[in-house]
């Protein structure tokens, strides 16, 4: 029998299990802005069981400066995501909803409400979004089996990211650029708009995100205004590959 969801009993364990980590990792609560490391473990926990607390960065705010500032990094985990986290636990409370992965809702999330599917939606993205940078380093490119799986895909890596920057740049107002494998077990870009992905069942396009962009002003704004491409062309830099490389190999 599962157990039913209580939002006071979860937050209270994942406080504990929070301050555990902090104290391990050198956080302070959930700022941890105090270092530019990098722990992959973090990155590579449960990359397809996201639940519904906001997980550590597997960096400091500061780690990825400078493609996106501390400030925005800050603002962005602290307040945007954390706002997800929030009002999904709320609609999970309201709705009586007896699982415990964010992505079982999203497979099913015609069936709720607009709040649950913002903010489900929201969460999920932003958790793989966190996971799916690292500090940035010379010459960053994916290799090994996703490589190859992006030239037939696409022709070539290059052409890979000139699609994918294309599907984030025109993206009317707020939205998503993706990496994803489609039923076929194929990769395809798409872009989606406000919060949704390609794992929602009313979503256009469906399959399972492996890379995902953020194209939200608030992802950018402090540091490049409207200059959405130069964020696009930057973030290359950050792209965790191999996070991006090992949710591949687990799908395929």
């Amino acid at each position: 029998m599962k157990e039913t969801y209580n939002p006071g009993r979860r937050n209270f364990i994942f406080k504990s299990a929070l301050t555990t980590l902090s104290v391990y990792l050198g956080f302070s609560g959930l700022n941890s802005a105090s270092a530019k490391s990098f722990n992959p473990h973090l990155a590579f926990d449960h990359p397809f069981d996201t639940g519904f607390s906001q997980d550590p960065l597997p960096y400091g705010y500061d780690a990825l400066e400078d493609v996106i500032d501390a400030k925005t990094m800050e603002i962005h985990y602290t307040k945007h995501a954390a706002g997800y986290s929030k009002n999904l636990k709320e609609a999970v409370a309201a709705e009586g909803v007896q699982t415990e992965s964010v992505e079982k809702i999203l497979e099913n999330v015609s069936k709720y409400s607009s709040k649950m599917r913002n903010n489900a939606g929201g969460h999920y993205n932003h958790e793989l979004f966190w996971k799916t940078m690292r500090p940035k380093t010379a010459d960053n490119k994916p290799t090994g089996k996703l490589e190859k799986a992006i030239e037939k895909s696409f022709g070539s890596v290059d052409a890979f990211k000139t699609g994918f920057a294309d599907a984030a740049a025109k993206r009317f107002g707020s939205g998503w650029a993706w990496l994803y494998i489609d039923a076929d077990k194929e990769l395809k870009i798409a872009s989606t708009a406000n919060q949704d992905n390609p794992l929602m069942d009313l979503s256009k396009v469906k399959g399972m995100p492996i890379l995902g962009l953020d194209v939200w002003e608030h992802a950018y704004y402090l540091k490049y205004q409207n200059r959405r491409a130069d964020y696009i062309n930057n973030w290359w830099q950050l792209v965790n590959w191999d996070f991006v490389e090992k949710r591949y190999e687990k799908l395929v």
